[in-house]
């Protein structure tokens, strides 16, 4: 049988219930009120790695050293670590936008409502029936002044070139692996990838996209899909985090990678946020994944630029 519903307990009673598995509470009625902002199951998944390690998974007691405020820091990192993580998405997405609307508008000005002008995976099985359905959703509730025009002045049709820019990532990256194959591997050329790479590297992106969005956590987490890596030396600020390309390090350097690729957005925003992991002794910086010496490896994060100077061991302006 299953248990029954957990009993309902109030703030006071969760902040007891913390300190009796061994958790300091220096602060009473501060844990009470971050309980009250923040929901108990949120913060549970930063104590989680605080609990001990029994030989059948995690107790309930905690580590000696375990602090809610250390906890609570955990979790503003995260915070910070979820925003510049988001804001630095966000060129790399409008790049792929740009670069695949563009190669697509070469073939025809409609490639993207002509399956005869895309690649065989456009022909097969019912994908891309349901892409389009997707897409016309999409259109349908676009707000755009643009998507205006077109409806205006060419009965809503749109040229592939504007109709990327209602796609949200995950129906732009399913339109790239709809494109024609020279089409893929031009644009994956641009970052030195086969297309197979760069779609598994959009893909990846996108949940850790949607993570970010949805304000999941970034901290200590295993992700589900794991991106494809070119041959060890092929791109070398990869090489130092290739077997941690399914925790959130990993994944950093992909996109630290392809912000210095297409030389947009903001490259020093993720090193910066990273140098503020707060000094936990008990949780160091390598459960997100990175090496303890990733401020001076040749890290993706930390790779050094032109000036030959790395970014992480330069201040910010």
């Amino acid at each position: 049988m299953p248990a029954p519903v957990k009993a309902y307990k109030t703030y006071e009673e969760q902040v007891d219930l913390l300190a009796s598995r061994g958790m300091a509470i220096a602060d009473r009625e501060a844990a009470i009120q971050q309980l009250q902002h923040t929901n108990y199951y949120r913060l549970s998944g930063y104590w989680y790695s605080f609990r001990h390690q029994g030989p059948s998974g995690r107790e309930d007691s905690f580590y000696t050293g375990t602090t809610f405020t250390d906890v609570v820091r955990l979790f503003n990192f995260d915070a910070s670590l979820r925003t510049a993580t988001f804001a630095s998405l966000a060129p790399i997405e409008l790049a792929l936008r740009a670069l695949l609307g563009h190669a697509l508008g070469t073939i025809d000005e409609c490639a993207h409502l002509k399956p005869a002008f895309l690649g065989p995976r456009a022909g097969q099985g019912t994908s891309y029936a349901m892409w389009m359905q997707r897409y016309k959703k999409s259109l349908a509730d676009s707000k755009e002044d643009f998507v205006k025009h077109h409806q205006a002045k060419y009965g809503g049709t749109l040229p592939v070139w504007a109709a990327v820019e209602v796609l949200d990532w995950g129906a732009l990256t399913y339109l790239y692996g709809f494109s024609p194959r020279q089409t893929q591997d031009d644009l994956a050329a641009t970052f030195g990838l086969t297309a197979p790479q760069l779609e598994s590297w959009m893909k990846s992106l996108n949940v850790l996209r949607n993570i970010c969005a949805h304000h999941g956590r970034l901290f200590n987490k295993v992700h589900a899909i794991k991106p494809k890596l070119p041959s060890v030396g092929h791109i070398p600020e990869l090489d130092h985090a290739r077997h941690e390309m399914n925790r959130t390090f990993g994944q950093l350097t992909l996109i630290q990678y392809m912000l210095r690729t297409l030389n947009v957005g903001r490259t020093k925003l993720l090193p910066a946020v990273l140098r503020s992991y707060p000094d936990v002794q008990l949780l160091p910086i390598s459960h997100i994944g990175a090496p303890t010496n990733w401020a001076t490896s040749r890290s993706g994060i930390s790779y050094p630029n032109a000036s030959g100077a790395c970014d992480m061991c330069r201040r910010t302006a």
